[in-house]
């Protein structure tokens, strides 16, 4: 059983911002990805990861603008993945990539900017957000999360972020960035910067060109829509209790004790390996349920007593309050509200 990652409509609305400023029709993008009036008229309507990245192309196509008409000038397509085949040819390691990108972007009058501090154990990535016209922080969320990613794929393991601060108050839709970032967000911080640990920066840059061309062709899906660069506990831990769940476990989700068998290791091991990379058991439990969650729900092929028995809740209710916490929505308010690409009039896409 697999399940689809999910973007918030309030991100398509503000994908389309930059786009609408420049006098674009945005309804022929929003057909080409297959999105339709209903997702983006629910207050917590959803796209899945492949309709969205299918409307970034089409915005990308129609802008020639990876920053998608949110700064003072546009960044040509094509700009990132220079800067991608400049760092990935000359660094050694992480802390060199990210200077040299810093370097590279300063040669347009828009593109990001971003300085890396060392300060201890710990390294900040802080971002300058000040040329940017970002109502609905859209621009800011993207650059976070395109660096983090991006940095986690030439590492070739997922950075686990300390936190993550925002130089501005919370957003209606603030509940959405653990989605975005797996990390504690802290609002009204005095500037926007990711924080994560210093010993990183050591790590060898191990992508090449081959690794390369197969990264930008996908572009932005891995960027978007992927969140899982190497072999990391956390990632082997996720893809055994999806697994479990795709054979239907009869007794619900394995514990940590059954998963740390089936990785070799004991439940010790398996405890302060998780805390290394910044989670635990809980959280990995958690983010699996909740996307798997919203993935059923949304398609309307499971019900809620189902679906809480089936990701192992005691009882319904127990399920309500932790997705709830998980979303700020009640399940109700996904229950068959959507359709999946490939039924209906959606366009397929890979998820």
């Amino acid at each position: 059983m697999g399940f689809t990652r999910w973007a918030a409509a309030h991100h398509v609305r503000a994908a389309l911002v930059g786009a609408r400023r420049r006098g674009v029709d945005v309804a022929p993008l929003l057909e080409r990805a297959g999105i339709g009036p209903r997702e983006l008229a629910e207050e917590h309507g959803r796209v899945t990861g492949a309709q969205f990245v299918a409307l970034t192309k089409a915005l990308w196509d129609a802008l020639d603008d990876e920053l998608l008409g949110l700064a003072s000038a546009p960044l040509r397509v094509g700009t990132f993945a220079m800067m991608a085949h400049a760092v990935v040819h000359c660094s050694p390691d992480l802390r060199t990539a990210v200077r040299r990108a810093d370097r590279f972007y300063r040669l347009f009058p828009a593109g990001p900017r971003f300085e890396l501090v060392e300060a201890g154990p710990l390294a900040r990535v802080e971002f300058d957000l000040s040329d940017y016209d970002d109502p609905d922080r859209f621009a800011a969320e993207s650059l976070l999360v395109v660096w983090h990613r991006s940095a986690s794929w030439l590492i070739r393991r997922r950075i686990g972020l300390h936190r993550v601060e925002l130089g501005y108050p919370a957003p209606p839709h603030a509940l959405e960035y653990g989605l975005l970032f797996g990390a504690a967000c802290r609002f009204d911080a005095p500037g926007t910067a990711v924080v994560f640990d210093r010993a990183l920066l050591d790590q060898p840059v191990v992508q090449d060109e081959a690794a390369l061309r197969a990264f930008l062709r996908r572009a932005p899906w891995d960027i978007l829509a992927r969140m899982d660069y190497g072999q990391e506990v956390s990632a082997q831990v996720r893809r055994l209790l999806n697994q479990a769940l795709g054979d239907g476990a009869a007794d619900g989700l394995p514990g940590p004790e059954q998963i740390a068998a089936r990785l070799s290791i004991s439940p010790q091991t398996l405890r302060r390996r998780l805390a290394a990379e910044h989670t635990s058991f809980q959280q990995v439990r958690d983010r699996l349920r909740r996307d798997v969650a919203v993935s059923a729900l949304a398609r309307g092929d499971a019900s809620i007593e189902t679906l809480s028995e089936r990701l192992g809740f005691s009882e319904p209710s127990a399920f309500h309050r932790a997705f709830r916490r998980w979303t700020g929505a009640t399940p109700r308010s996904y229950q068959g509200s959507y359709q999946e690409p490939g039924r209906g009039s959606m366009a397929s896409f890979r998820s």
